[in-house]
Formats: C-alpha cells, sequence, structure tokens
C-alpha cells in the first residue's frame, strides 16, 4: 500500500519577485521553493508558515492566498509514495537581503542542519528551472498577484 505524505509549498513573494533556493552541498537536488511535510494533525495554513520561516529565517511572512493541491507520485520511491501538496502564496512584509543562506535547523531525521541559498527571482519571465513540479501552481500564483494588484494591496506588483 503507498505510503500518502501531507506536503507545503511557499510561494513566497516581495514585490514582483519570487524568493527561490539552492542547495550549495548538493547542486543535483536543484532549484526549489520552500517547502515541507505537514506534522500530524497540523493545517496546511499552519504548516507553510512554519515550514517558510524554518527554511528561510524570515520572520515576515504573511499567507495571500491558497493556490491549490496537487496529488503526485513520487517517482523512484520503493512503496509508490505519493504526496498530497498544498501550496499558498506568502508576501515578506518587509525589505529582505537580495540572496542568503539559511540553515533549516528543524530536521525530521535529526541530521545535521542543511545550507539553502536564497536569492529572488522577477515574476513572471526569470523564474529559473524548479525541480519535481516546484512550479505546478506558477499560474495561479501569477493570478494571485494580479487580483492583489487589482486590489491594490502593497507589495504584489506584477510589472
Amino acid at each position: 500500500m503507498p505510503t500518502l505524505k501531507r506536503k507545503v509549498f511557499a510561494y513566497v513573494t516581495h514585490h514582483n519577485r519570487r524568493l527561490v533556493f539552492s542547495h550549495p552541498d548538493s547542486p543535483e537536488a536543484g532549484i526549489q521553493v520552500p517547502a515541507g511535510t505537514l506534522e500530524p494533525g497540523e493545517e496546511p495554513e499552519v504548516g507553510v508558515l512554519r515550514e517558510a520561516v524554518e527554511e528561510t529565517g524570515l520572520t515576515c511572512l504573511e499567507i495571500v492566498a491558497f493556490l491549490g493541491e496537487q496529488v503526485r507520485p513520487v517517482p523512484g520511491s520503493r512503496d509508490g509514495e505519493i504526496h498530497h501538496r498544498y501550496f499558498y502564496h506568502l508576501r515578506c512584509r518587509e525589505e529582505p537581503p537580495e540572496r542568503w543562506r539559511h540553515g533549516e535547523l528543524t530536521l525530521s531525521d535529526g541530521g545535521a542542519p542543511i545550507p539553502f541559498d536564497f536569492f529572488w527571482a522577477r515574476l513572471p519571465d526569470e523564474i529559473p528551472p524548479l525541480v519535481a513540479d516546484h512550479g505546478y501552481h506558477l499560474p495561479a500564483l501569477l493570478a494571485s498577484l494580479e487580483r492583489s494588484d487589482r486590489r491594490g494591496e502593497s507589495g504584489s506588483q506584477l510589472h
């Protein structure tokens, strides 16, 4: 029987930029967005903020919108693992660094912190190729930003 894991993905924006990161110790892991596994009984809205703060070190994040879901088999998993993914648009409310390194300190396997190199990519055209469907709900993010623009919300300009 396949194992089902619930995952959250944070599409963090600041003005017309989206946050992405690489693994300096494992470049083969590709470019990703902040994401992680929900804890047992944890609501996705709570988990996405927890995961985004843990991975990025940013504490000035707020949820803007739920973007959608995806159920995705994990290629190459031994037991046919399936991920039920929840995607959210989060906004960085303060001026963040252009680039920074942050290590995720709360690892589920108890290992050493994993360093991540964060950087901003301009929307919509400068998003680098993302691994494993991390960009699955990019069209929904762009639509969310356009709705925010129409409402005149600060920090959401998509120009």
